[in-house]
């Protein structure tokens, strides 16, 4: 009895040490404490701090780095309760130098079953409507016209209607036609090539 004593209290003593080797490996990072939509500047009320044990292999923003982030624009939308890792966040804007934004309404059946994100690459397609005619009289066959564009931000399907609206960064001189195209309802929006081609 005395034997099984001892043991029992050397494996509880042991226990004990694990634990308090797993605590003392804890690490501060920070966390985010309220949503952040894409393109939005980090404010130090977005964003607080947690003491966790950290896979090595997560890539979050330690505690001390803080400041460091604030200041700059989320890349990604941002869930409270979420670990901020340092690919969610850019000192760039997303809207760059010569390039302007034009928001596109797409109906339930124009969204593709693809989700978009930030970043990716897409072309709008001016697509005439049916039985359009060009300047002869004659129904057109040219090839449809296409921009270039880059998705900043996605919105959820609207309550009700399903519509989401979609950001698209195209250079300035596209911008304008593009937002024609979206105001008489001929402009559709097809995902670009991984390669963008």
């Amino acid at each position: 009895m005395i034997a099984l004593s001892l043991a029992l209290i050397a494996a509880g003593g042991a226990g004990v040490a694990v634990l308090l080797v797993q605590v003392g490996n804890r690490t501060d990072v920070v966390t985010v404490v309220r949503d952040v939509q894409v393109g939005q500047v980090l404010t130090e009320n977005d964003l607080g701090k947690a003491s966790v044990a950290l896979d090595p292999t997560v890539k979050a923003v330690r505690g001390t780095d803080l400041k460091s982030v604030v200041g700059k624009r989320a890349a990604v939308e941002l869930k409270p309760g979420s670990l901020l890792a340092t690919s969610q966040v850019t000192k760039d804007s997303l809207v760059k130098a010569g390039e302007q934004l034009v928001p596109i309404g797409l109906k339930p059946e124009q969204v593709p079953a693809t989700t978009l994100m930030p970043g990716q690459k897409v072309e709008l397609v001016h697509v005439p409507a049916q039985g359009a005619t060009d300047n002869t009289g004659k129904t057109s066959s040219a090839t449809p016209e296409t921009i270039d564009g880059r998705v900043v931000k996605a919105s959820d399907a609207a309550p009700g209607t399903g519509i989401v609206v979609v950001d698209v960064a195209t250079s300035s001189a596209d911008g304008p036609t593009a937002a024609a195209w979206v105001s008489a309802g001929t402009l559709r929006l097809v995902l670009a090539a991984p390669d963008g081609n």
